[in-house]
């Protein structure tokens, strides 16, 4: 029988690895504990809307807000559609102006004299305002977007006007710049402001400066950009954050739609790189998926978002109509301030938006987690090719090592970090079957041993299993962890590679030990003698079928793991992963409690049963699948640590306890409906 020896010396090394992985994972925990506050935001705009829609002042509507515990209002930069509405400032095309002199419908001298004098153009735009600090912010912002050529004053009876050459359209949505009214508005009602401007063409210096005059003298948390560029980008980036930091201001960058990374926005990284990450997620339910919702879930979207995926600021949207019983208004202030209850019940404060402090752990701590790696990787080597000697062994940790720990000891190895990770991703899952597979190769199966001591004996080794692809987790985050990847500006690249690759490590290794052809342990054939073997076996129609299902399968378990591939997912699946939620501390993954550990507690049972080789094989490739999001499920360097510690340990107590149920049935129907049905075809 073929022998595979665990190297003591790389077991050591993979020890010190894991003690230093332990480190920082500690570190990063405490980081995480220190960021709990959430900024609760809502559009400035959205409450004014729902007080004319109610019929109230919009000082009643902001001051039931506050007293729902909104903390912040986001400001976004006036336009002429806002102005034409509520009469600061008006915009006329000079086609309209034209035509109701033709009407009659022009009484004021001055502007009929404009008119007979052949000095309004119907294709430029007039502007004209009777609140005179929005006109003449309407008129400096015109300027800079425009150029002085294309805005001139005129007086007209005594009233100043601009005649702007310009597209009305274009012009009636142009961004103007942020809004002193509003924002005094909402600094009066008690709220910071989140300021949301929008860039300007070829933008300078003197432009950011003109932004900051506006803001400066208000109380302002943060900082979050509309369309799809940053203010100050492409070449003004870093005197934007410059600015920001001086005045203690909090950049929001937006959450993708697929929940990886960021709404992309030219400049918005180089920006919160200036920073130094003095950064926080933002996250707002969108208004679509928002109009199927009932209070009662959004409150719940919020409390799994920002607990799992590290989201500080929440920018939350009014619902749009009323739920029964309840006013719109009532509606809307029961949704946020439920929201604020859910979220101090988790243990967050309402405030402004939580950013992590500067979290980057030690070079040469960091360079023992790489080396506890590289060992790791040559362990598995040696136990998938039987006798490979020591000297092999320490020549390539040697070389690997040397490669991976200079330009970590340097300060850098950002690309060596994210390959270690991947190894310690898919290796120590490998690894942990394998150890499991080598404890029992030299044991006799009872094959009459009791149902309890099967089950016993499955949730035992399942456990310590378990705890070994741990081990690979505390390397996987102990590898990655800063505030760039707990920012998700850093993320981690191969998650749907370690959805399959500790599957194949470990088919190397079982092929290795066991033929499943005949079920002997034989010390000639391999993985590459079986492999060919499998390759020359003649196949059925009903195995082609069978072959077929499984392939169907995998592509369905690639596709449902991750945000990228919109596989859908069952509304009762969803109604079981809510209740998960609400029922455990952090909801277990269905790949590991509904299949990986059941075919573990199944692959001990078909050990003691000494059921065919090819079925153990079988179940111990698909029980790797569990040990494998064990260790994956750190890869989502947005969740706290302990949130993904606290998951695997649901799914292994769950999993556990349906693997057991599946033990039991399986157990019945071999010994009352099998003989049965072998009766019936006789």
């Amino acid at each position: 029988m073929k022998q595979f020896k665990y190297n003591k010396f790389l077991i050591l090394l993979i020890v010190i690895g894991l003690l230093a992985s332990l480190v920082i994972d500690v570190e990063r925990h405490q980081v995480e504990q220190q960021n709990k506050s959430i900024e609760l935001v809502m559009d400035y705009e959205d409450l004014v809307e729902l007080a004319e829609k109610e019929g109230v002042q919009p000082e009643a509507v902001l001051a039931k807000a506050k007293e729902a515990g909104v903390t912040s209002l986001a400001v976004y930069e006036t336009t002429f559609k806002k102005l034409n509405v509520n009469g600061k400032a008006v915009a006329v095309n000079g086609s309209t102006i034209l035509a109701n002199y033709q009407n009659g419908g022009i009484s004021d001298a001055g502007w009929r004299s404009l008119v007979e004098s052949g000095q309004i153009k119907g294709t430029n735009v007039y502007v004209t305002g009777h609140h005179q600090q929005t006109f003449q912010e309407v008129h400096e912002d015109l300027v800079r977007r425009l150029g002085a050529d294309r805005v001139k004053e005129l007086t007209v009876s005594g009233q100043r006007v601009l005649e702007v050459k310009a597209n009305y359209e274009e012009l009636e949505k142009m961004d103007l710049g942020m809004p002193t009214d509003e924002m005094q508005a909402v600094n009066d009602a008690g709220f910071y402001v989140l300021a949301r401007p929008t860039n300007y063409r070829q933008c300078t210096r003197d432009d950011i400066d003109a932004f900051y005059d506006r803001l400066d003298g208000f109380r302002v948390s943060g900082i979050v950009f509309s369309g799809s560029q940053t203010l100050g980008a492409p070449d003004e980036s870093e005197y934007m954050a410059e600015q920001m930091l001086k005045r203690d201001l909090t950049l929001g960058m937006i959450e993708g739609v697929t929940q990886l990374q960021f709404f992309h926005q030219d400049g918005m990284l180089e920006i919160a790189k200036a920073m130094d990450y003095k950064s926080a997620r933002l996250y707002s339910i969108p208004k679509d998926e928002q109009k199927k919702m009932k209070i009662a879930e959004a409150i719940d979207r919020w409390g799994t978002t920002d607990d799992e995926r590290n989201i500080r600021f929440n920018l939350v949207k009014t619902f749009e109509k009323p739920s029964p019983g309840m006013t719109l208004l009532e509606t809307n202030m029961t949704y946020v301030s439920g929201v604020r209850d859910k979220l101090e019940a988790q243990g967050f404060s309402m405030g402004r938006a939580g950013v992590f402090e500067h979290f980057y752990p030690s070079s040469m701590v960091r360079a023992l987690v790489i080396l506890g790696v590289v060992a790791a990787g040559v362990l598995y080597l040696t136990l998938v090719i039987p006798g490979m000697k020591p000297g092999y062994a320490y020549g390539l940790l040697l070389i690997i090592g040397a490669v991976a720990l200079l330009p970590v000891l340097m300060g850098h190895g950002n690309k060596i970090r994210l390959v270690a990770a991947l190894v310690a991703a898919n290796v120590f899952p490998a690894i942990s079957v394998l150890w499991m597979l080598d404890r029992i190769r030299g044991r006799m199966a009872a094959g009459n041993a009791g149902l309890v001591r099967m089950i016993g004996t499955g949730v035992v080794a399942l456990a310590v299993c378990g705890i070994m692809s741990y081990v690979g987790a505390a390397y996987l985050s102990g590898s990655l962890a800063d505030t760039e990847y707990l920012l998700e500006v850093n993320i981690f690249r191969g998650i749907k590679l370690t959805f399959l690759m500790p599957i194949v490590l470990v088919a190397i290794g079982f092929l290795q030990r066991f033929d499943v052809f005949d079920g002997k342990m034989d010390d000639t054939e391999g993985f590459l003698e079986q492999f060919k073997k499998m390759l020359d076996t003649p196949v059925k129609v009903k195995t082609l079928l069978g072959l077929f299902l499984v392939l169907v399968a995998g592509v369905v378990f690639v596709a449902r793991s991750g945000h990228t591939m919109g596989m859908p997912v069952s509304a009762t699946e969803l109604k079981f992963r809510a209740f998960l939620e609400q029922a455990m501390y952090a909801r277990p993954r269905t790949k590991e409690f509904m299949i990986g550990h059941p075919a573990f507690l199944l692959a001990v049972m078909a050990w003691f049963r000494k059921w065919p080789t090819m079925v153990l094989f079988v179940l111990v490739l698909v029980a790797t699948i569990g040990q494998g999001s064990m260790v994956e499920t750190f890869a989502h360097m947005r969740s706290p640590v302990f949130m993904s510690f606290a998951r695997g340990i649901g799914g292994l107590v769950l999993g556990a306890g349906v693997g057991a149920v599946c033990m039991i049935f399986v157990d019945l129907w071999i010994k009352y409906v099998a003989p049965k049905l072998a009766t019936g075809k006789k």
